[in-house]
């Protein structure tokens, strides 16, 4: 018998021992809401909240029931961009990391 373990546990357990794991997953969020894909990047800011600050200081700070974000954050939630913005605003200040957003410039031909 295979032993596995849930990812939540893998994810939680990371976030707690690697500053730069934790950056990634905001960094990966906000690149997949950037490139079309929000159901994902919620389920991801998700996790983050999970593992780092969790959903009742979140709530506290973004002055909205918890329950709320946790709608908010699942695969079929639709926060506003007001939203949104002051949950990445409080994540990045949480893991004490900078959002800087880089576009390439392609080329029409």
């Amino acid at each position: 018998m295979a032993i596995t373990r849930d990812y939540k546990e893998t994810i939680n357990e990371r976030a707690k021992s690697d500053p730069e794991f934790t950056s990634a997953l905001l960094d990966e969020a906000i690149s997949l809401f950037l490139n079309g894909e929000p159901d994902v990047a919620r389920l991801v800011l998700r996790d983050l909240v999970n593992a780092t600050i969790g959903f009742e200081q979140l709530s506290e700070q973004v002055e909205l029931p918890s329950k709320s974000l946790h709608r908010m954050l699942s695969a079929k939630g639709n926060p506003t961009m007001d939203n949104l913005t002051k949950i990445i605003s409080i994540l990045s200040k949480t893991l004490k990391v900078e959002v800087k957003v880089h576009s390439k410039h392609l080329n029409a031909a």
